[in-house]
């Protein structure tokens, strides 16, 4: 891993934030995905398709914020191991 970022200069603070923006980006771009794919299955059910039980999209909900949460904890792992003093 990479040496610790000085946070206190400008630059190396925005290039650590473009860093971190880049930890675990599928898996918050999955979690965005079957988001959506929820909200457009709860749409098709409620408009078209009432035989479609509602626990489905329900289900997927809870599948997305479990991505998302999944996300947040990976880039604070990656961010605690960063952060560690160098021995």
């Amino acid at each position: 891993m990479n040496t610790r970022p000085d946070l206190d200069d400008p630059a190396q603070r925005a290039a650590y934030q473009r860093e971190l923006r880049m930890v675990a980006r599928p898996v918050r771009w999955l979690g965005v995905g079957i988001a959506i794919l929820a909200a457009v299955l709860a749409l098709v059910r409620a408009r078209f398709v009432p035989q479609i039980p509602m626990i489905l999209p329900l289900f997927l909900l809870g599948i997305a914020a479990l991505h998302m949460i999944a996300a947040v904890v990976i880039r604070l792992k990656y961010h605690q191991a960063r952060m560690k003093p160098s021995e």
